[in-house]
């Protein structure tokens, strides 16, 4: 993940308050908001979305803020939600740092100087759905454009993401998801104090923040809150797990802290920060709780009840940096894989195990699942596939040839972040970020990508995605062969309805 400081961020704030000739103000249901303008944006920082999700508000529904009197002061960014950080101060693996609290559930604003009815784009951030924070990422460029960019919090790891007898099995466990609806649900009764038009929405996300999207997709209580949406490193093909199995990583979870049989009050006086520490190995995210979420992302697009929306969804040439540096147990991980699908991987596998095996990984759990929704989408509004596989000049000298989990996030944003000073951003990258940045404004802007590339929206009969790489361009039938092969090996896994 990029690695961004709260630190960076604040000196941001203070340089464009020095540049901004006014305050900007905004009025939104809850009180009046002072902000900061620069001369590409009026932010406003640390706006709460729903109230803090404390006390019996712990794993509940969110509900509405609190009204305010006066101004609040929206000039300084709010704590992360709770998750594990690094004792050093650094940025963990979701890129957070810096102060964290249960009453989390804020959002900031990046809007254009002079906006009316401006399309809006909400982001939501990756980190392993236990990571991360929204106040990371910068959106002025957006702003800039013309585009009205949000980027919000939402609970995370055990706090998000977790079930228990105890609670009753009436309000699921999906709370993050929840929280992410809630956010989408203050746009629209909110964004058009910014100049935003709530009737022209954009979802998007990486990596967790990509799953959580086609999660929404799938959510019946979120269907109209977005009119587009755009994956990056999302997946989508999980098994389905449902209430039952969550309950009993909930129990354990409970037993670790030495609860073994725990009333939902003994729960709710967890510190929250021992939550986080104790869960940070476990995986979470959403699943199929049977209320907010009846059926898993896949499922939702198979049986063609995923929310139709025009779509943009891709991967990266290098996904397995998820993997770690080196794999010690690489040799048993291709081991593992069936040989009609080792064979379409000779090359790799003529290096090594785990030249094979991370290869296999990135076509299986990103590149695959992505071409099979863009074309479970197809019948409906335009999907929009793509494949990511540009290294930034900085990184070639040292020998780095693919483009890592959550690398293309920077062109995205169009923004490089504090451990990448513009001395060593070269004319080349500029350009990639022009392109790509470019491109998701103008899907947020009209539901296509025309942004000085063909890029047609997908159709599988003829195969074809966008490549943004060193020569950018079309391809056709990329990595078909392969990425059939994953595609067959993992669709009996799926739960999907049959025909």
């Amino acid at each position: 993940m990029l690695h961004w400081s709260a630190v960076v961020l604040g000196v941001l704030a203070l340089a464009g308050a020095a540049q901004g000739a006014e305050t900007p103000k905004a009025r939104v249901e809850s009180g009046v908001l002072a902000g900061t303008q620069t001369e590409r944006a009026r932010i406003f920082r640390n706006i709460p979305y729903a109230a803090p999700p404390v006390g019996d508000l712990r794993w509940a529904p969110p509900k509405r803020p609190a009204a305010w009197s006066g101004e609040r002061d929206a000039n300084a960014n709010g704590p992360s939600c709770p998750q594990k950080m690094n004792p050093d101060g650094s940025p963990n693996e979701g890129s957070a740092n810096g102060p964290t609290s249960e009453d989390c559930l804020q959002l900031n604003i990046f809007a254009p100087l002079e906006a009316k009815k401006a399309p809006v784009m909400v982001w939501l951030h990756g980190g392993g759905h236990k990571t991360g924070a929204g106040w990371i990422y910068d959106g002025q460029n957006f702003a800039r454009d013309g585009v009205v960019l949000v980027a919000i919090n939402y609970r995370l790891g055990p706090l998000g993401y977790f079930a228990h007898p105890a609670l009753g099995k009436g309000q699921g466990g999906n709370y993050g998801l929840m929280d992410q609806v809630a956010a989408l649900q203050w746009v629209r009764r909110n964004i058009a104090a910014f100049g935003g038009d709530p009737a022209n929405v954009t979802v998007f996300g990486e990596s967790a923040g990509g799953s959580s999207t086609l999660a929404l997709l799938a959510t019946p209580a979120a269907r109209g809150l977005f009119q587009k949406a755009a994956v990056q490193s999302g997946g989508g093909w999980s098994p389905p797990s449902g209430l039952a199995d969550e309950e009993k990583t909930g129990a354990a979870l409970a037993a670790r802290l030495g609860l073994s049989a725990p009333t939902a009050a003994d729960l709710r006086a967890l510190p929250a920060d021992k939550l986080a520490e104790v869960g940070a190995e476990a995986d979470y995210g959403p699943f199929v709780d049977g209320r907010l979420l009846k059926e898993t992302p896949a499922q939702a697009f198979a049986a063609g009840r995923a929310t139709d929306v025009p779509l943009i969804i891709g991967a990266n040439s290098g996904e397995d940096s998820l993997l770690g540096r080196s794999l010690p147990n690489a040799a048993a991980l291709a081991a593992k894989i069936p040989a009609q699908v080792k064979a379409l991987y000779a090359e790799e596998a003529a290096k090594s195990d785990e030249a094979l095996v991370r290869s296999a990984f990135g076509d299986r759990y990103m590149l695959a699942p992505a071409r099979w929704i863009a074309a479970q989408a197809a019948g409906g509004q335009p999907a929009y596939l793509y494949h990511f596989s540009y290294v930034g000049s900085r990184f070639r000298p040292m020998g780095v040839t693919r483009a890592a989990h959550a690398a293309e996030i920077q062109y995205v944003f169009e923004y490089w972040g504090r451990r990448t000073p513009l001395s060593i951003v070269a004319e080349d990258d500029k350009a990639m970020a022009g392109l790509m940045h470019g491109c998701w404004v103008a899907f947020a802007k009209t539901g296509a990508p025309r942004c000085g590339i063909a890029w047609p929206a997908y159709d599988p009969k003829r195969d074809e995605l966008v490549e943004f790489g060193a020569q950018s361009g079309l391809r056709a039938q990329f990595r078909e062969g392969r990425l059939n092969a994953q595609e067959a090996l993992a669709i009996p896994s799926l739960g999907l309805p049959q025909n």
